[in-house]
């Protein structure tokens, strides 16, 4: 009974942990080194949408939490010999499942918005889609930069 509520603990723990790691590739969510600089500002018509998935992160995070709650799990099944035996598979298969969770959970829907900006140039961004920000073909928009990192909103 003790070994099964510390699996879940440890489970729990790594969710909340790879939860954290997820960052906001929306386009009105700011690094706090993007605060306060100075944007370009572009206008343009948007020509194109087209729903795409934004893959989620590839951190060792994932991999490492994974393997320390696998071990810990494989640790607690046999006695003597095979209890190490087990730690090592369920370090390694923890490690795998871990990497593959935190993928998944920090994957996102994402929109490639494809604008006619007005000096003629075509170009395309992707971006998270969010609730509170539709576009539709037609629409005016404006392009804003810094850093080389580009956002699109109307």
């Amino acid at each position: 009974m003790r070994k099964s509520v510390l699996l879940v603990a440890c489970f729990t723990t790594l969710s909340l942990l790879l939860g954290g790691c997820a960052s906001s590739l929306t386009g009105d969510s700011y690094s706090r080194d993007e605060a306060r600089r100075v944007q370009t500002v572009r206008m343009g018509t948007i020509e194109a949408l087209r729903p795409v998935k934004i893959e989620g992160t590839k951190t060792p995070i994932g991999g490492a939490a994974g393997a320390v709650i696998g071990g810990v799990g494989g640790s607690a099944i046999g006695g003597g010999r095979g209890s190490i035996v087990t730690a090592v598979i369920g370090a390694v298969a923890g490690g795998l499942l871990g990497s593959a969770t935190e993928e998944g959970l920090t994957r996102t829907q994402g929109v490639e918005i494809t604008v006619r900006e007005d000096d003629g140039s075509t170009r395309a961004y992707v971006q998270a889609v969010q609730e509170n920000e539709i576009f539709r073909i037609g629409d005016r928009v404006r392009i804003m930069t810094v850093d080389g990192t580009s956002r699109v909103t109307r």
